[in-house]
């Protein structure tokens, strides 16, 4: 149960200084409910004016429940009236309220001008609090006091002069904890707020796990000294950090003196022969009932510790463990969901004939786990590419997982070599069946060298940029269609004319939509970048591969650093590719018209011995001609005309055969007496790789060739 206001609140809850009490009451309670283990938990307001205290905010209990206490005279015998009449921790066993609690804790609420009211925790469980969680709790109480001051406009504690320690405020240390996210945060947060106020001069935090101890963070001391401690170090017996992970309880040792004293086994272990610190206080970092760390004040002189002091640190070192708990989960979160999408990310992009590509993923630099960006490159046939980025709304492990799947998927279909509106359709599917709250954009592009074309559809997201080579940037103007998952197919196909030796840059909306900007004005600026580094042909070669993937390389990190100056306060991730096209040269490029009869498979060897003969390719020709053959004696057989066939001469050597019919040839199991079927088993024994497509009107059956080394490397040199 949420915390609430109960009607008969002294202030209208509608003004600003009662939203700002409300959330202070309304955090606090939920903490110290939280660190004691509580049922629930109250607070009361005094008011001096009736002597009475008024019931305000209630977490974990029943309203019915809560109304035996809504309001209460000091003099009652009751633990909140108790708390406020000693003006010190109360006690009680027994459930006060029948709401099955085994006893109450209530803690006073005081301000610089007396009492303001109690703050009470129901326990769940025998034992109660134990030394740490009370200690918690004065600390909360000691913070909540200070914002209602705040809240109701009292001035500030004066801070004191030069040479005096700053007041412990544990109204900021508990804010800047609740803020914490990593490790890192909460030792920020508490070099801000502790060494200050304790006048101390060096902090260590540690965290233990496994019986070992493994610095996460220093502040204010030598390196050189630190590096004798670089690593996990066992806990051994008759260390002090032994002993407070032992008893969770503090250890202040205000002089070389005392800890030679306390520790003669170790001392040289701990000072290392010549320490620069003399005063130390080992705090225990407790979270959930164990020790999750230890934290170490330093001193550059003896230190003595005042009451006032020990108590402070002991309730502050519980803050420290909850946060750090918390922090270290999320950490290793965090680290685990990098790790899967570093993992479900391509490691390299392919280098292809018809394009060179890099990419750039940029996680969120604060206030998120992972995202769901994705991004890749996919050979298809005839040496056509397909281009995908996509993004999974949301962040987290889910997310990327989710992200994952759809890039298995997109690959899968990509294999089917279907077009980029019906892969949508078949994507949208499998984002519907996640469920109503999985949505991802997406944008999938074909570009094909021989027609010099890209075709692409797009989900929901940013429209494709293209950079011509003579500088011409353009962004088509599309209405694009909602994200997967929300759409209802068919999705829009598009189709745009792509120069040799174009770029062409797909990028998500983390890169160019944030606070200070919204996507239109990101793209602009996008545009107006790429115009200004990407000017003209000569900053990428066509000759030189490593040289053309080091220009596009390039202009990526020039994308980023002008898009995201200050990537460390991005709060959402980002994904960029960009791809050098370049066409296939006409020379390269074969296409007949084949009759449609029985005497098309002889004319196609025909041509197959001739046009191999002509690129120097004659080793090949056998083969090819026996592939050619069942591929056109197949259209004969189950086809239908007109009839059509391509030779495309790149790395390897595709052949193509079109017809005019949409059924798709299919492998089937020959038995010893049957006198056909054994084709395309033929087909799939001599080519590297084989497959299908399908156009407007008609369908294509190809198969591909390795091309000899040598005979390669002398194609390469012609092309």
């Amino acid at each position: 149960m949420c915390p609430n206001r109960l009607q008969g609140a002294a202030e209208s809850a509608s003004s600003p200084a009662a939203g700002a009490r409300a959330k202070t009451l309304a955090f606090a309670l939920r903490q110290a409910v939280a660190s004691a283990g509580g049922l629930g938990g109250l607070v009361h307001l005094w008011d001096p004016g009736t002597a009475r205290l008024t019931l305000d905010t209630v977490d974990g209990i029943a309203a019915g429940a809560a109304r035996a206490w809504a309001e209460l005279r000091e003099e009652q015998d009751v633990p909140p009236a108790r708390a406020l009449r000693r003006g010190v921790l109360v006690r009680v066993d027994g459930d006060c309220l029948g709401t099955g609690a085994t006893g109450t804790v209530a803690v006073p609420l005081v301000g610089t001008a007396g009492p303001i009211g109690t703050l009470s925790v129901l326990l769940a469980g025998p034992g109660g609090p134990d030394h740490v969680q009370l200690s918690f709790l004065h600390a909360v109480a000691a913070w909540t006091a200070e914002r209602l001051e705040r809240s109701a406009g009292r001035p500030p504690r004066r801070e004191p002069g030069p040479g005096h320690e700053r007041p412990v405020r544990a109204v900021e240390l508990t804010a800047a904890l609740a803020e914490a996210v990593t490790v890192q945060d909460v030792v920020r947060a508490v070099a801000e707020h502790v060494l200050s106020p304790f006048g101390a001069d060096g902090l260590i935090v540690s965290i233990y796990e496994d019986g070992r101890l493994t610095r996460v963070g220093e502040v204010g001391y030598p390196l050189d000294y630190l590096k004798r401690f670089e690593g996990s170090l066992n806990v051994i017996a008759g260390m002090p950090v032994t002993d407070v992970l032992r008893t969770r309880r503090p250890q202040f040792l205000e002089s070389p003196a005392q800890i030679y004293a306390r520790y003669p086994a170790v001392t040289d272990k701990i000072m290392m022969g010549t320490s620069p610190k003399m005063a130390w206080a080992f705090l225990p970092l407790v979270a959930s009932g164990r020790a999750v760390g230890v934290s170490i004040l330093f001193y550059n002189k003896p230190r003595v510790f005042s009451e006032e002091d020990r108590t402070l640190l002991t309730a502050l070192s519980a803050l420290v463990g909850q946060a750090l708990e918390r922090a270290r989960l999320y950490d290793l979160e965090h680290a685990l969901a990098q790790e899967l999408q570093s993992a479900l990310l391509p490691q390299t992009l392919p280098r292809l004939p018809a394009a060179v590509a890099a990419a750039r993923y940029l996680p969120a630099g604060r206030g998120e786990q992972v995202g769901g960006d994705w991004f890749d490159v996919i050979p298809l046939s005839a040496d056509r590419i397909a281009m995908v980025i996509g993004d999974v709304m949301g962040h987290g492990i889910a997310e990327a997982a989710t992200m994952g799947r759809l890039r298995t998927a997109v690959r899968t279909l990509a294999d089917l070599d279907m077009g980029p509106d019906e892969l949508l359709g078949h994507l949208n599917d499998l984002v519907s069946e996640l469920g109503e709250d999985f949505y991802a954009t997406c944008l999938y592009a074909v570009y094909d060298p021989v027609g010099r074309f890209c075709s692409y559809s797009l989900a929901g997201h940013p429209p494709p940029v293209f950079v011509y080579p003579d500088g011409t940037v353009h962004s088509p103007v599309l209405s694009p269609d909602p994200p997967l998952g929300a759409a209802t197919p068919p999705f829009a196909a598009h189709e745009l004319p792509v120069p040799d030796g174009s770029l062409v840059v797909l990028c998500t909306d983390g890169l160019i939509e944030s606070a200070v900007q919204d996507a239109e004005q990101g793209l602009s600026r996008l545009l107006r970048v790429l115009s200004e580094a990407a000017v003209g042909p000569a900053r990428f070669s066509d000759a030189d591969q490593e040289e053309d993937v080091r220009g596009i390389e390039e202009l990526c990190d020039t994308v980023v650093t002008a898009l995201l100056p200050d990537r460390g306060q991005t709060t959402d991730d980002a994904a960029l590719l960009i791809a050098h096209t370049r066409a296939m040269p006409a020379d390269d490029v074969a296409s007949f018209g084949l009759p449609d009869d029985p005497r098309a498979a002889g004319q196609a060897r025909e041509i197959v011995r001739d046009q191999l003969s002509h690129w120097g390719l004659d080793d090949l020709s056998m083969t090819t001609e026996l592939l050619v053959s069942e591929l056109v004696g197949n259209v004969i057989r189950h086809g239908k005309g007109p009839m059509r066939l391509r030779l495309l001469r790149s790395r390897i050597l595709t052949c193509e055969v079109y017809d005019g019919s949409l059924s798709t040839p299919r492998i089937r199991h020959a038995t010893y007496t049957d006198e056909g079927g054994r084709g395309l088993q033929l087909v799939a024994a001599l080519s590297r790789r084989r497959g299908a497509r399908y156009l407007r009107d008609a369908k294509c059956i190809w198969t591909e060739q390795d091309i000899p080394n040598g005979t390669a490397e002398r194609v390469g040199t012609a092309s």
